[in-house]
């Protein structure tokens, strides 16, 4: 029998989830999809899948035996309790909540299930480390291929924020892929970040800064940094590149169709994050997947890595309200 599968949100994360569980892997059956746009759901949702507006009626149906959130950050934290709530295993959308409490409290609700029942249900769709690329640059930095890493460097462009962008939801929603990921990629833990911008875009609007810039210094010392440009307008590009004592590693340019015409040469650009991670997205579902139809634990980010994640962010943030100083991450 597949994993039957109730996905929260049906927006452009929870439609890709959906289709990818639906045809790309392996185990897997879509059973319902919640919305709070009814018409939203339906149109993301097989034909055979319930749907709701109502996210409980989903978490407490008797035909979900797991559950994707990819609703609203805000709504993360209180779905996942209710899925523990349910006994129901959960694998949620990065952040793990868009506040440094409502994480504590979920990971220390997860730590009171596992005393009591042995059971571990949360896993964090920090999905990055499921890209090759990611992992080929793990390995290399990792075995010290090319001596120890002295710097990290990473870009994140989008072609434009969504309504309502302000500097921390950039740090808490966008950034949060690379506070995870920089740490897993150095095995080190960063001990002080600094959030810093300049010149604005004219197409920055609200509390939004964009461009930003941050730097993260991990515990064995190497210094990382992040240029996050939410308004790039050309579309989307990431870049990850280990800078070591001997030589550099950096993550390889999406393969895409290479154009020759009337004297020009061009590549194209994807709009948004989703054609650079299918493979990424894909490959985390299906261990996800998998590792339920065995019974065993998931091999994705835990809710550890989520509050890890949200310690850096808070950190982030009390940097940008405070001039760009250096601010001490507390674990």
């Amino acid at each position: 029998m597949p994993i039957r599968v109730g996905v929260i949100g049906a927006g452009v994360m929870g439609a890709d989830h959906i289709r990818n569980l639906s045809t790309t892997i392996s185990g897997a059956e879509v059973t319902f999809v919640a919305d709070l746009d009814a018409g939203r759901a339906a149109a993301a949702a097989p034909p055979s899948a319930r749907i709701t507006t109502d996210p409980s009626e989903l978490i407490n149906s008797s035909d979900v035996d797991a559950v994707v959130v990819a609703s609203h950050d805000s709504t993360h934290a209180g779905l996942v309790l209710e899925c523990f709530e349910a006994m129901t295993p959960v694998l949620c959308e990065k952040p793990l909540a868009p506040t440094l409490l409502e994480s504590h409290e979920v990971v220390e609700a997860e730590a009171d299930l596992l005393a009591a029942t042995g059971a571990r249900l949360l896993s964090m769709g920090f999905m990055r480390r499921f890209d090759p690329g990611y992992v080929a640059l793990r390995e290399a930095t990792r075995a010290r291929t090319h001596g120890e890493p002295l710097q990290v460097h990473c870009t994140s462009r989008t072609a434009s924020a969504g309504t309502g962008a302000s500097s921390e939801s950039a740090i808490t929603n966008s950034a949060i892929h690379e506070l995870d990921i920089i740490p897993w990629l150095l095995d080190s833990p960063i001990t002080e970040v600094s959030w810093q911008s300049g010149r604005s875009s004219r197409h920055s609007t609200g509390d939004l800064r964009d461009p930003a810039f941050m730097l993260l210094r991990a515990a064995d010392g190497t210094l990382a940094t992040l240029e996050l440009f939410l308004n790039a307008q050309y579309g989307y590009t990431t870049r990850c590149e280990v800078v070591s004592e001997f030589g550099t590693t950096a993550l390889p340019e999406p393969a895409a169709l290479d154009v020759r015409h009337e004297g020009r040469r061009s590549t194209e650009i994807p709009a948004d994050w989703r054609p650079r991670f299918a493979d990424a997205y894909r490959l985390q579902l299906q261990a996800w997947i998998s590792a339920l139809e065995k019974g065993e634990p998931a091999p994705l980010a835990t809710g550890e890595d989520g509050l890890r994640a949200s310690q850096l962010a808070q950190a982030m943030i009390r940097s940008l309200h405070s001039d760009g100083a250096y601010a001490k991450v507390v674990y």
